[in-house]
């Protein structure tokens, strides 16, 4: 590894170069400060210092031991991994081929349900893209207590309340839009892709004006598509008043200003944890809300899933909850596939060697984006084999807006025969015996 300094319009930035790439990190999309929605950073002075990733949020394992905190996915994603946490993480990475020209772009939002997560994790990257001439894009934002208040008190004067961290997401997405082409990449082919609480973002973030000025290339979702508009649609800030009134008792305050402006950074997070733990089924106090003028009860119900963007919807076999999740992703799918918009479905229900905890929650992306380097699971021929099937057509979706290729059999559109990936991978039936099992026994490693 090699550095670099590139010339931009922005300004120059000090890179790492490799035999057949480049990676920038830690570049700076925007700023922010507390509770405050992002503004673009389109220039800065002398050189920008790209070699070295940014800071994410600070999050539970920024204040304890991640090994005894959250153990399995400690093991499966980030052991051996240092990260840096600050309020201050509005940057992002890019992975371009060495001399790009006219590439497409994958821009990709990471999961961790909206309280967590870091665009450095080694599970995914863009190393394998970049090879197959395809720029990826991902950036950090804001989550939990910081990315997600929704305090009444807090509306701002254009109407809006919460949704930091949605923001901070769409305002790194317009970044690319507008600078993407001085990396060597096409900005009228960009992919939006997600899995989890990141596809939730990409579900979230597709119905609104400023993505569909965007003009995406395609959208791919992963393990999210359709939960928000179903059976856990967003919560009004008056509804959130009450779980933020309880966390600044918690925090010795008596206002969402106060908080805002007296707490430290681990004194917020634990002051909200209390509450969150608390408060009946956490997930539902954490997750984005109807901010008023993004997300809003007109523009985010089945009824608007796009029509006119291609897009790939994926459940794995085991995942969280996964048949319910299945049901909704079939939804979401059917509702988008509407005036003969092409919509493909996938079922990661490969059995990952090691141990028996089967196709869980998240492992999908360990072979989408081959990065068996980086766990520690005894994958063999077979891994290799299904993570060149399904980064294939991962490819093929990003260059065509098609996940069809040589690496697949014929992958139709439809909701009811998914592609299934596995030993032997083609188009099969749901096993929604097994799934429904799983989903009522629990029965998953987490």
């Amino acid at each position: 590894m090699e550095t670099k300094i590139i010339k931009t319009s922005m300004g120059d930035i000090k890179c790492r170069e490799y035999e057949d790439r480049i990676e920038i990190r830690g570049l700076r999309y925007a700023n922010a400060k507390r509770w405050e929605y992002p503004t673009p950073v389109n220039s800065w002075e002398g050189v920008f210092d790209a070699t070295e990733y940014g800071a994410c949020c600070p999050q539970e394992r920024a204040f304890t031991n991640d090994k005894e905190t959250a153990p399995f996915f400690y093991k499966e994603f980030r052991e051996g991994q240092t990260f840096k946490y600050d309020e201050d993480c509005f940057n992002l990475n890019i992975v371009a081929p060495k001399n790009a020209e006219n590439c497409p772009v994958f821009v990709y939002i990471y999961g961790g349900a909206f309280v967590s997560g870091s665009a450095d994790e080694g599970y995914f990257g863009g190393d394998e893209l970049a090879k197959n001439g395809i720029i990826w894009v991902a950036m950090n934002y804001r989550v939990s207590a910081y990315g997600f208040c929704a305090h009444p008190d807090l509306t701002d004067s254009e109407g809006r309340c919460g949704n930091f961290g949605l923001y901070d997401q769409l305002t790194a997405i317009q970044w690319v839009k507008e600078h993407i082409a001085e990396f060597g990449g096409n900005p009228k082919m960009i992919t939006l892709g997600g899995q989890s609480a990141g596809g939730m973002s990409v579900d979230l973030l597709l119905s609104t004006e400023p993505m569909r000025k965007i003009g995406l290339h395609g959208a791919v979702l992963m393990s999210s598509a359709g939960i928000q508009r179903t059976i856990v649609k967003p919560k009004t800030p008056e509804k959130m008043r009450g779980f933020w009134d309880k966390v600044i008792q918690q925090a010795g305050k008596t206002s969402i200003q106060q908080v805002r402006d007296e707490l430290t950074a681990e004194e917020l997070y634990w002051a909200w944890n209390k509450v969150y733990q608390e408060g009946g089924i956490p997930l539902m106090n954490a997750l984005p809300t109807y901010d008023g003028v993004l997300i809003t009860k007109q523009n985010f119900k089945m009824s608007t899933v796009p029509t006119d963007i291609p897009m790939v919807v994926s459940v794995t076999s085991k995942d969280m909850f996964c048949y319910a999740l299945m049901k909704m992703s079939q939804a979401f799918a059917k509702r988008g596939s509407r005036n003969g918009n092409n919509v493909w479905m996938a079922n990661f229900a490969h059995m990952l060697p090691g141990d028996e905890s089967g196709p869980w929650h998240s492992s999908d992306i360990i072979y989408l984006f081959n990065r068996f380097e980086h766990n520690w699971r005894p994958f063999g021929e077979v891994d290799a084999k299904i993570a060149r099937e399904m980064g294939s057509s991962l490819i093929a979706f990003i260059k065509t807006g098609n996940p069809n290729c040589d690496a697949i059999p014929e992958w139709k559109p439809g909701i009811d025969e998914p592609m299934r990936f596995c030993e032997d991978s083609k188009m099969t039936p749901w096993d929604k015996k097994y799934m429904f099992d799983k989903t009522i026994h629990n029965d998953g490693p987490i």
